[in-house]
């Protein structure tokens, strides 16, 4: 049985830093209390990927953290990941579930209501909703309305976390939609105290009863 916690979940970023402070700041947010990370690089080799990953992936199971895997079934299979990140270019969750097989995490992008029933149908661990607020990561924004997010949660079964934009100051907006937890990416990796910024972005997703519904699955 899988189990796994997506409260806060944590995205990394690494075209700002040096590889030896981003792992600082991987390794400080571990220490704040991210539940789950993703690493995420859109425009490394294979093979320089698949490094860092490794390197990430030493941290990780450290803390006893699951590591995601953006978009490269690859790259998690060649580090034996704990999951995969599926976005609406990447493999559909069926074939990568037919790659990884039934224990490994798979997670899938939603938009919409249908986009997210279609996912959660084909197999989907937990979904990844928003953007709720414009990024500053991606260089297209396509902005999902919180009632959007609210009726996701309501079709589906499985974890659903709110992303886009989100920090301690602003999650207010998601309060008394049952999501599963928060992504964040820029709060905690740009941070000056990535661990303070994990903490705090924690604790307020707590206090407004944002970390519902965990995955657990047979």
């Amino acid at each position: 049985m899988k189990h796994f916690d997506t409260s806060l979940y944590f995205i990394t970023d690494s075209t700002m830093y040096e590889e030896e402070e981003f792992l600082r700041r991987v390794e400080a947010a571990l220490q704040g209390g991210v539940t789950i990370m993703q690493i995420r690089e859109k425009n490394k080799s294979t093979r320089a990927y698949i490094d860092l990953a490794e390197k990430v992936h030493a941290l990780t199971k450290r803390y006893g953290v699951p590591l995601i895997i953006d978009d490269r079934v690859d790259v998690a299979l060649a580090v034996n990941a704990e999951g995969v990140h599926l976005g609406a270019e990447d493999m559909t969750v069926a074939a990568a579930r037919k790659i990884l097989g039934e224990d490994k995490i798979i997670g899938a992008t939603a938009k919409t209501v249908s986009w997210a029933l279609d996912e959660a149908a084909q197999g989907a661990d937990y979904l990844g909703v928003g953007a709720i607020y414009p990024t500053t990561t991606k260089v297209k924004t396509v902005l999902t309305s919180t009632d959007t997010l609210r009726n996701i949660c309501k079709v589906v079964s499985i974890p659903v976390n709110a992303i886009g934009g989100l920090n301690k100051d602003n999650i207010d907006v998601l309060a008394g939609i049952p999501i599963s937890g928060v992504c964040a990416v820029s709060a905690i990796m740009k941070a000056d105290d990535p661990k303070k910024a994990a903490e705090e972005l924690k604790a307020r997703a707590q206090e407004l009863g944002l970390t519902g519904r965990k995955g657990e699955q047979d």
